[in-house]
């Protein structure tokens, strides 16, 4: 039976006394026709199988190449190998699948993380990218344990929908329509009476407006699912397809709502950090060997395990948007003309480079950023009693900048109306929306965490798309 074996992580760290074992995986190197490196993908770390020489066929041997995957039974013997204290001393192996050495892309040598996204269906069996998804799979196991703890109820909301939530139009729209022949209106748009649902619809862009229905009937919710933006970005930090984590609590204000959100990041970088401990000394390794190639300046000041830390054992910096300015503009930085974006003062939206700076720079320390400008934040954000700012608030880290954004919800019915027509959102497509206010409205709040930074973060790659499996890009759809 093959689920009689027993996974290569679980077997070292066994002491060995010589049990009978059955082991799988896949052929890391197979050198001197004796000595097999096997790796299962439980962990970085290949369980070395012995040939005695003699014992197998030539013919078995020759199939032992690089890749091959290879059911093992076999004695478990301590080692005189450095590093290791067990090796599987082979008396059966059969060989599950070959595989042509001479043809497979991933030779025992360093590849590029560029060339490897050339063949991300195949990248996963090596380390780094063993490393980066054993994390990631604990991360997201680790969202879930951390809202469930606390009593909330995660929901399923809708991935087609006809709200564009951040009003942004940055959406990908679904239809059933003939592409090349839409049926058109009188005035030539398309008649979408003819389409599947009947209206114009799309990939959702976020699932906080239903979010907040939930929030508003079991008090605290959570939603973490995958999320779309066709915005033209090609750079390291966007993607078109990634996953977002969106809790919506009633009876919150924009301070709960803050620490709610440090409380949860520092929560995700502890599990990981107790749970995954091996992985993230090997990307550690991997980051500081990356860096020698850096400048000095460009060097990041902690290693990653040491960033971590410093992160869960640290409150965060919180200031408002008007001091964020200020200490921007004041900035020898701003003063020399370093910024790509000039500071020109109040009102302005932050770029990703002001954010690095208050983060790397002057702080050295994530940073909670609050009442933004109304006019640079979307429409459901409580207006301030300044008649200026909303209370809305992003959080920033070291490395990738914004990794949460935020707001306290504006409940009541009046003003959210006002700010609707202001910003031409028809009210009578979000009629339901609406309802909330109406019966029974409550101060809440939310946030909006995009999970491939945090997975980013957590293990220190310097681009997204490493953080993801099949990573969703402009002009870039492959497998």
């Amino acid at each position: 039976m093959f689920n009689k074996r027993v996974k290569i992580k679980e077997l070292l760290s066994w002491e060995p006394k010589e049990q009978e074992v059955t082991v799988m995986g896949w052929v890391r190197t197979f050198r001197n026709n004796q000595f097999i490196a096997l790796n299962d993908g439980s962990t970085n770390n290949n369980l070395q199988v012995v040939t005695e020489l003699g014992k197998f066929d030539e013919s078995l041997l020759k199939r032992i190449t690089t890749s091959a995957s290879l059911k093992v039974r076999g004695i478990v013997i301590p080692s005189l190998g450095k590093g290791q204290k067990l090796e599987v001393k082979a008396t059966t192996i059969e060989i599950l699948g070959d595989s042509d050495a001479e043809k497979y892309p991933l030779q025992p040598k360093k590849h590029s993380l560029e060339f490897l996204r050339e063949i991300a269906h195949l990248r996963f069996r090596t380390n780094t990218f063993g490393s980066v998804f054993r994390i990631r799979h604990s991360l997201a196991f680790a969202v879930h344990k951390f809202f469930n703890d606390k009593g909330f109820v995660y929901m399923h909301t809708p991935i087609i929908t006809a709200s564009d939530a951040e009003g942004a139009g940055e959406t990908f729209r679904v239809t059933t329509l003939p592409v090349e022949n839409a049926p058109k209106n009188e005035d030539g748009s398309v008649n979408y009476k003819e389409d599947f649902f009947g209206r114009a619809t799309n990939l959702t862009v976020s699932g906080q407006l239903e979010g907040e229905l939930g929030a508003t009937a079991f008090g605290d919710i959570y939603t973490f699912g995958p999320t779309f933006r066709a915005e033209n970005s090609n750079t390291a930090r966007h993607l078109a397809e990634f996953w977002m984590i969106e809790p919506e609590m009633a009876f919150y204000d924009l301070e709960d709502n803050a620490n709610l959100a440090e409380e949860f990041i520092k929560y995700l970088i502890q599990y990981a950090m107790d749970n995954n401990r091996e992985d993230l000394e090997f990307l550690a390794q991997r980051l500081a060997e990356e860096e020698k190639q850096l400048p000095q300046d460009k060097r990041s000041e902690l290693g990653l395990i040491e960033k971590l830390e410093f992160v869960v054992n640290n409150d965060f910096q919180r200031l408002t948007y008007t001091e964020a300015i200020e200490v921007l503009k004041e900035s020898s930085h701003n003063k020399k003309k370093k910024f790509q974006y000039p500071i020109t003062g109040w009102g302005m939206d932050l770029q990703s480079e002001h954010e690095r700076w208050l983060v790397e720079k002057h702080f050295k320390k994530p940073v909670i950023l609050s009442n933004y400008p109304a006019a640079i934040k979307a429409f459901y954000m409580r207006q301030n009693e300044d008649g200026k700012t909303v209370a809305a608030m992003d959080i920033l880290a070291p490395g990738i900048g914004e990794i949460v954004g935020g707001s306290q919800r504006e409940e009541r019915l009046d003003r959210l109306e006002a700010r609707m027509k202001e910003m031409n959102i028809p009210a009578e497509e979000l009629w339901w929306y609406l309802d909330t206010r109406r019966f029974g409205t409550v101060p809440h709040a939310g946030f909006g965490l995009g999970f491939e930074r945090m997975v980013q973060f957590v293990t220190g790659m310097t681009n997204i798309r490493d953080v993801i499996a099949f990573p969703r890009t402009p002009k870039s759809a492959e497998f």
